[in-house]
């Protein structure tokens, strides 16, 4: 049995693994930064027009 080369084989694995899932919660970090700046955007033009809610509702037509 090659002992070296098995330890060598687990601790790659286990690296591989640690890389994994260091990339996944960066990408999950950088998703939840992204929908909270999504709400903050909706959530802002939702102000907008509680504020002046007949903006853009009439369109004046003259021939």
């Amino acid at each position: 049995m090659d002992i070296p080369g098995l330890s060598m084989r687990m601790a790659q694995s286990n690296l591989l693994t640690d890389v994994g899932t260091a990339m996944l919660a960066k990408t999950m970090e950088q998703a939840d930064s992204v929908s909270a700046a999504m709400t903050e955007m909706l959530d802002a033009s939702a102000m907008e027009l509680s504020v002046n809610p007949g903006v853009g509702a009439n369109i004046d037509i003259s021939v």
